[in-house]
């Protein structure tokens, strides 16, 4: 069944929609216009010769492109060259060692951490403490993390931790964790005390409700 036209005249000659908005119904916008190549002509793959000797036919058909006289017997494999170096992250100016972190993903997101120090991999160590609230000695990416205001004067600790440490192996490992998350909650938590109401605060988590803005608040 054929549809009524897009477009009618109202008298002969005055159309009833304009050029712009036919074009528009027709959707030709939408279209591909690609552009047709002119064909290249082909190059011939075979050149007629002349040949002295009254016996050989004075002319001879050879290829226009001579053969290579050795070739390889199989396609040798050639690596690709990356010219990419792998180098730490920089750290953010608003992480320095003993800023209090907001973690915002992962298994303890919401929670607040205090920053240690910047592993050579270009991971965050950080911890809880973990007798304040349950985080213990963790590789965090600063990707993930929002920097607080709160900071509090770090002692020397976390020396000799380094991103082998977090490897998995044998139950000795599990005995040197604990030791060192012991030997680390003590300093910290040292420090915390002396500052009135901070456990409690480092112990929050950190939630967001119902009209509060994100890009309004002071962290």
């Amino acid at each position: 069944m054929a549809h009524s036209p897009r477009n009618s005249f109202l008298k002969p000659g005055i159309a009833r929609k304009s050029r712009s908005k036919t074009f528009g119904l027709h959707a030709l916008y939408k279209k591909n216009k690609a552009a047709i190549a002119a064909a290249k002509p082909e190059a011939p793959k075979t050149i007629t010769k002349t040949v002295g000797g009254a016996k050989n036919g004075n002319t001879r058909v050879v290829p226009a492109v001579k053969a290579p006289r050795f070739y390889p017997a199989e396609d040798a494999p050639v690596p690709k060259v990356n010219r990419k170096t792998v180098g730490t992250a920089t750290l953010r100016k608003s992480i320095t060692p003993g800023t209090v972190l907001i973690i915002l993903a992962g298994r303890f997101r919401g929670k607040r951490v205090v920053f240690l120090k910047q592993l050579s991999s270009g991971l965050l160590l950080v911890t809880g403490p973990y007798k304040v609230n349950g985080v213990p000695l963790r590789r965090v990416n600063q990707a993930y993390v929002v920097a607080t205001s709160t900071k509090i004067e770090l002692p020397a600790v976390a020396e000799n931790i380094d991103d082998a440490f977090f490897q998995k192996k044998a139950e000795k490992k599990d005995a040197e964790r604990v030791a060192a998350q012991k030997d680390v909650d003590d300093k910290i938590l040292a420090v915390v005390k002396k500052t009135p109401l901070l456990k409690a605060y480092l112990n929050a988590k950190f939630t967001l409700t119902k009209g509060q803005t994100v890009h309004n608040m002071k962290f």
